[in-house]
């Protein structure tokens, strides 16, 4: 995943650290819900040293027991991360959503699209009320990304109340 790997390379750009160690900071600044896997992180690395965008570094203070990597970020990673951070990210680059095909699907096969766009709607408010719990008690960083979460989902909820204000004209056409 893009993420993963820039995730990687900008924490190593603070200074050279473990895998297990990556692993606890991206999932404190990034993981959201979602922690990430320990092999996934080790692969990725693997990866950018492939591909010498960070390289293992000499462990001058182990402590005694087995042996572990570091990795510290190189010229050239560093480089291709600043250039993807001054890279725009492409909005809606495609007209794909699940939501709209459910609704289409939904109106050529029962002729209705109204029981499945109050079934979503429902699902998205009750997730906006988590989300909008969850922000009483978290961090800036955090509150951050569950404001994003939650404009998401206000946009979906106003795309279904826009379609289902539409269901009658959209079914003619179709």
């Amino acid at each position: 995943m893009v993420e993963t790997k820039y995730g990687l390379l900008g924490l190593l750009t603070r200074e050279p650290n473990y895998g297990y160690e990556l692993k606890k900071l991206y999932d404190n600044y990034f993981a959201g819900d979602k922690p990430i896997l320990a092999g996934q992180v080790y692969s990725t690395l693997a990866r950018l040293a492939r591909d010498a965008k960070v390289m293992e570094v000499a462990d001058s203070g182990a402590p005694a027991g087995p042996a572990r990597t570091r990795y510290a970020v190189t010229a050239g990673g560093e480089k291709e991360l600043v250039e993807w951070l001054r890279t725009p990210l492409i909005p809606s680059p495609t007209l794909q959503s699940e939501l709209y095909l459910k609704t289409v699907l939904a109106l050529l096969i029962n002729g209705d699209a109204a029981l499945y766009l109050k079934a979503q709607r429902q699902a998205h408010q009750q997730r906006m009320r988590e989300l909008t719990a969850r922000k009483q008690h978290a961090s800036l960083a955090e509150k951050l990304l569950l404001d994003q979460a939650i404009f998401h989902i206000d946009a979906d909820l106003r795309w279904i109340s826009l379609t289902t204000s539409r269901l009658d004209a959209l079914k003619e056409q179709l």
